[in-house]
């Protein structure tokens, strides 16, 4: 039981903890710099989108109003759409605006396969319906494949919370930056496992066709251009704003299809875990180990129940263990102002490893292709978290903390 008790501990730190530091010391003692300047190559914007017409019409308006010069096609995918998107996007009366319409549903990847065929630009960028590309935004992203080593640019994304419950403003928040800053940190030292799916770019002749069906496109995409001998990186510039789900539900559901994803990516790209990837020791430690963290925290609680009786130390640990949950249980129920700080990101905690255990009973016991579980017509932000998305969108963009990240 104590082997138990320690292993299951040194796991949970070494994800949580451990990791992220080799991350930052790798990061802080041997950064790799890639160049970037001012050029401005050719680029098409690739969008998949299901059932998307209540949010299609302001994102098409927002896209053709984007200030990059070089913007040579806008490809909108509607995949087996059924509420007017089809309609929709065949009387757009902008020549940069190209429809393909699938008439089966067959999930985001087969959308995006469709997209990039069809991509005819150097750089190919990837958005979601949803959210806002901040102005200068494909500038600043396009300025990294001036290395000609970079294939994969990763943009940044500002989550506004505003109006969210305790966890999924947690989610959105505290964990957010922290998932952020581990992706910032392996850019610098080689490149992250992961970007951000709703705004990307990569080398089009790079592209590679993704399996039917697959729901993490922003890993299996990246990863491929890294096999290929390139680098993946983050621009702490290109910013993107999006909002969390207002209820912790709603997040629950966005990382249990995240999460049956990471499952899925193995399955499907088995050679992600093995030598063929240059980055093996990131992917385990960084996406591998979360999937096993809720079991590890579970033989945690029980080692520490079962050596109580003997000792005072492992009983203090299992009454920590017990009080913890408590707190997230509380942190994903209530909104207490007083405990607020420590019960959101209790919450966010036991909710993020539940979304791990629920994700992979998902993948194995889904029926059909998992994408089903795939819905890029999100559920939609209430009047006033659209209010506060729209603050962000006008104000984050020049930020003081924003211009201090700026390159020298």
């Amino acid at each position: 039981m104590k082997i138990v008790f320690w292993l299951s501990l040194i796991g949970i730190l070494y994800t949580y903890v451990g990791y992220p530091v080799i991350m930052w010391i790798l990061a802080s003692l041997r950064p790799r710099t890639w160049k970037t300047a001012p050029i401005t190559p050719s680029v098409s914007i690739v969008l998949a989108v299901h059932n998307g017409i209540s949010l299609l019409p302001r994102q098409i308006k927002h896209l053709l109003s984007l200030d990059y010069p070089n913007l040579k096609e806008i490809i909108i995918v509607s995949d087996g759409s059924t509420d007017g998107t089809a309609e929709l996007l065949a009387g757009q009366p902008d020549a940069r605006i190209h429809a393909i319409i699938l008439e089966e549903h067959s999930g985001k990847a087969v959308g995006v396969n469709a997209g990039m065929a069809r991509a005819t630009s150097d750089v190919i960028v990837f958005a979601d319906v949803r959210p806002n590309i901040a102005a200068g935004a494909i500038q600043h992203m396009v300025a990294n494949f001036a290395d000609e080593k970079v294939g994969c640019v990763s943009g940044t994304l500002e989550i506004g919370h505003e109006v969210n419950d305790a966890a999924s403003a947690a989610v959105g928040g505290f964990y957010w930056r922290y998932e952020r800053w581990i992706r910032t940190c392996e850019a610098a030292s080689d490149s992250p496992v992961g970007v951000c799916g709703c705004f990307y770019a990569i080398r089009r002749e790079l592209a590679v066709p993704q399996p039917a069906g697959i729901i993490l496109d922003d890993m299996f995409q990246p990863l491929s251009i890294i096999r290929q001998g390139y680098r993946s990186v983050v621009d702490p510039l290109a910013f993107v704003y999006d909002t969390a789900p207002e209820k912790a539900v709603g997040e629950f559901h966005r990382k249990v299809r995240t999460l049956a994803g990471n499952f899925q990516l193995f399955q499907l790209a088995p050679w992600m875990l093995t030598s063929q990837n240059r980055v093996l020791f990131r992917l385990v430690s960084h996406k591998v180990m979360r999937l096993v963290v809720p079991y590890l925290l579970i033989l945690l609680l029980a080692s520490a129940i079962a050596l109580s009786g003997d000792s005072r130390f492992f009983a203090v640990v299992a009454a920590l263990q017990v009080f913890a949950w408590i707190i997230a249980i509380i942190g994903l129920r209530y909104k207490v102002a007083v405990l607020h700080r420590v019960a959101g990101p209790a919450g966010a905690l036991l909710m993020l490893n539940a979304a791990a255990v629920v994700g992979l009973y998902k993948f194995l016991f889904t029926h059909g292709s998992l994408s089903k579980i795939w819905n890029s017509d999100k559920p939609h932000p209430s009047a006033a978290n659209v209010a506060a998305f729209d603050a962000t969108q006008n104000t984050g963009h020049d930020s003081p903390r924003q211009e201090a990240t700026k390159r020298s």
